[in-house]
């Protein structure tokens, strides 16, 4: 693979002139051609550094796509090496040359032309041709923990936040813009919310091991109720302490609730996925943890209204119940249902008494009618009209 800085070991620049100053004149390490007496003109030297750049011509490049940015046929982005921190800026006005589908983090080769503009002493790189060969080594390797964590199921389980935090637990940079969104926005919305500050790296190789000592710390902590870990967005590369694998673990471990909050959408590192929450930004995070005091208010007030209107038109309902039962008759005279039942027994009473004094007068009246049909067949009546009955001594008739 070519190299894009093989040109600053070649020869001196300007090497044709000739120069007449002494090492002692000219301080360390003097240029062989030109002198503290014949310097050369600004001129002279950007014309030497062009010509020494155009030698280079085309030159395919490897690196790793980052802050790419541009539209409308064009392109703006950094090439990143990928073993060392080498950085190089290029664009290009040429969108048939590059392939459809290029984003942050792809690994890429690029045909560029170094160009050197003497006016204004700046080097630009336009790209030619790009296209992919794979994602990048960091790319790559973020892909694979991702895929690990869902794999062992760290990204499935999620607590619940707390509806009020005692304490929230913060992890940010010292005097962030981040940290000052969060604290801000949180007391905006309930000033009496209390925050354990720990101030941490948020980038490069020492970050990491800061990050999980003050996760550890405020898990540990039996004050704090929830933590938030949050950075004001940033690159690609700046945010890859983020999906470092043992920051990753320890937010898994954390038994509290644990808010990401890195404050950018389109590289939302391995963090996000592990956490109980994702927030979009630091402002976002201090919303969704902390509720608004005025909302709550509000809803408390309403809540209160709705109680009172419940209770009210119980208790209308339960008096206008009350009225109703009171109108009816058996509340109105509570002894009117016995004297009906006093009544109707006089009133049985009596047709019975009648009914037995006609059964009487009528059994009377059959007696009678008996008797006299009695008497008029009795032999005795036939012996009082002077009829007799002749009977012989032993008694014979």
């Amino acid at each position: 693979m070519s190299s894009m800085s093989s040109w600053g070991g070649g020869a001196p620049i300007g090497a044709d002139a000739v120069s007449s100053a002494s090492a002692a004149d000219d301080g360390p390490n003097p240029s062989r051609t030109s002198s503290r007496a014949e310097p050369w003109p600004i001129s002279k030297l950007n014309s030497a550094i062009k010509g020494h750049i155009d030698k280079l011509g085309y030159l395919w490049v490897e690196g790793e796509l980052a802050k790419v940015s541009g539209g409308n046929g064009r392109l703006f982005a950094e090439l990143r090496d990928l073993q060392i921190e080498n950085v190089v800026q290029v664009h290009s006005w040429n969108p048939a040359g590059l392939e459809a589908g290029l984003q942050q983090g792809d690994r890429v080769v690029a045909l560029i032309k170094p160009e050197f503009w003497p006016k204004n002493g700046k080097l630009s790189m336009g790209i030619q041709e790009m296209r992919k060969v794979g994602l990048g080594d960091l790319l790559e390797r973020i892909h694979r923990l991702r895929m690990q964590m869902a794999a062992e199921g760290l990204t499935q389980v999620k607590q619940p936040l707390p509806f009020l935090p005692n304490c929230i637990g913060l992890i940010t940079g010292k005097d962030s813009d981040a940290e000052k969104d969060v604290l801000q926005n949180a007391r905006l919305r309930w000033p009496e919310v209390n925050f354990k500050v720990i101030n941490t790296l948020v980038q490069g190789e020492k970050a990491a091991p800061q990050i999980i000592a003050a996760i550890k710390q405020l898990d540990a902590d039996p004050e704090v109720d929830v933590i938030i870990v949050t950075r004001g967005g940033g690159a690609f590369g700046d945010l890859l302490v983020f999906s470092d694998e043992g920051v990753v673990r320890a937010a898994a471990a954390t038994t509290k609730p644990i808010v990401s909050a890195i404050g950018h959408e389109n590289d939302n590192p391995v963090l996000d996925d592990v956490a109980d929450l994702r927030a979009s930004t630091p402002t976002d995070a201090a919303k969704r943890v902390v509720p608004d005091v005025i909302d709550e208010r509000r809803k408390l007030g309403d809540a209160l209204a709705r109680i009172e209107r419940n209770i009210q038109a119980f208790v209308t309902g339960q008096e206008s119940f009350i009225e109703q039962l009171r109108s009816r008759p058996v509340l109105a005279n509570p002894y009117a249902f016995i004297d009906n039942l006093s009544a109707d027994d006089l009133r049985a009473r009596t047709t019975l008494r009648e009914r037995f004094a006609m059964l009487l007068d009528q059994g009377v009246l059959t007696l009678e009618h008996l008797k006299t049909q009695v008497r008029s067949l009795s032999p005795q009546q036939t012996l009082d009209r002077g009829y007799s009955v002749v009977r012989t001594p032993d008694g014979r008739i």
